[in-house]
């Protein structure tokens, strides 16, 4: 395998098992000490009592019982005489009592059915996932962002067989800068977004190189030309390549250019994708929402994956921070639609006097308006990933994240 590709296999977002398991204790040692501090909302129609049902998530079944579902860490009454006693099974009853004045969820009173058998505590069954992980089970091992630095070497599709403009299932495709073992799988990806800082903030772009022509403010300014046209200073510095996943190919023979056999994927592979090792990266099954506190001033969502316009439940979305800006799986944020500027055409007729002898006095920015919660579910450096949870209104590209309690 060449330097470049055991460089960007360096560089990805991953967690070794030993390291997540000490985080995930610390992480619930950390909730449950702020479950006191916290002002939970509960509903005050919620029921009395829950059975879990195959499909419920905890962000649903805490949304029967509390205001904010992303708050149920913190009213979460753990046994501690039950192995990992934050898991709920479907079977299992929720109820909502008080413990010593303050809200708590519990399971079964408290009192969870254990089964005795040699060897075994607990009957092995599946527990309900915080979050609907179907959908972005794909999404989380097929999206990925590569540090500055690491894209100029990588390996890339120079043809494909017969010289076909695309490639699928077991048809052959050719690698340049390709070294590895013969029967060793490869990623093909391709590039989707560049990120890139301008003047301070993040912003996205494609690659006129890699991708559709855009308008020219969508295109990354390495040319006067585009730069030119979009008012934009030339070549900004680079924070993050995001590639997705297309394909996995299979080395079957060695060379420059170098051959795989495409053994399947998303869509098909053409000239100019890229090859990258397999995403290995595995994620925590059991996320903790809770909030970033406090949440740094610019935050913001940077783009959509699914849409173009709007994203609605359950879609993914990016964000412009990072781990380097500590931003951690299980953060959730309230997504805010900018108020618009506009013309106070009442106090300021158009054409009146009063109107008139005022430069920018007849302007007034109307209030951010919240559209919905986002749970990051995968971090890199500078750009996460978030999932919609619920909300009033579609998520757009430069809605302005804040601590999720707010929501006027």
């Amino acid at each position: 395998m060449t330097a470049s590709v055991k460089m960007a296999g360096c560089l990805l977002y991953g967690e070794r098992t030993v390291i997540k398991k000490i985080f995930h204790l610390i992480l619930v040692a950390m909730l449950a000490g702020a479950a006191m501090a916290q002002d939970v909302s509960v509903r005050p129609d919620h029921p009395d009592e829950y059975v879990v049902v195959e499909g419920d998530t905890l962000w649903d079944i805490s949304g029967k019982f509390l205001e904010k579902p992303w708050q149920w860490p913190a009213i979460w009454h753990a046994n501690p005489q039950i192995e990992n006693p934050h898991l709920i099974y479907p079977g299992d009853r929720i109820s909502l009592m008080y413990i010593d004045g303050k809200a708590r969820l519990v399971v079964n009173g408290d009192k969870r059915t254990v089964r005795m058998s040699p060897g075994v505590r607990e009957l092995e069954r599946d527990a309900i996932p915080p979050v609907e992980w179907d959908a972005i089970k794909h999404f989380i091992t097929n999206a990925r962002v590569l540090l500055p630095g690491s894209f100029s070497d990588l390996p890339y599709i120079v043809a494909n067989e017969s010289t076909r403009l695309m490639a699928t299932v077991k048809d052959l495709t050719f690698a340049r800068g390709l070294d590895g073992r013969i029967g060793e799988e490869f990623a093909i990806v391709r590039m989707r977004h560049i990120y890139y800082d301008d003047k301070g903030v993040m912003k996205r772009a494609k690659h006129h190189k890699y991708g559709e022509h855009l308008p020219g403010d969508l295109e990354y300014p390495d040319t006067v030309w585009n730069a030119t046209l979009s008012w934009r200073r030339k070549d900004p510095p680079v924070l993050g390549y995001e590639f997705w996943d297309i394909a996995v190919g299979r080395l079957v023979k060695e060379g420059d250019p170098a051959t795989l056999e495409i053994q399947g994927g998303r869509t098909e592979v053409i000239e100019g994708d890229f090859i990258l090792p397999i995403d290995d990266h595995v994620f925590d099954p059991q996320l903790f929402p809770h909030a970033m506190n406090p949440v740094p001033e610019g935050m913001e969502v940077i783009a959509l994956t699914q849409s173009k316009y709007g994203a609605g439940h359950y879609q993914i979305v990016a964000i412009n921070a990072g781990s380097n800006q500590g931003v951690e799986p299980g953060h959730v944020f309230s997504a805010f639609r900018p108020g618009k500027t506009i013309r106070d055409e009442v106090k300021y007729p158009k054409g009146s006097w009063a109107d008139a002898k005022t430069w920018n006095g007849d302007k007034v920015t109307l209030p951010d308006q919240y559209s919905a919660h986002i749970l990051v579910f995968r971090v890199f450096d500078e750009v996460s990933y978030a999932m919609i949870m619920n909300g009033e209104r579609p998520v757009r590209e430069r809605d302005v994240l804040k601590h999720p309690d707010e929501m006027l």
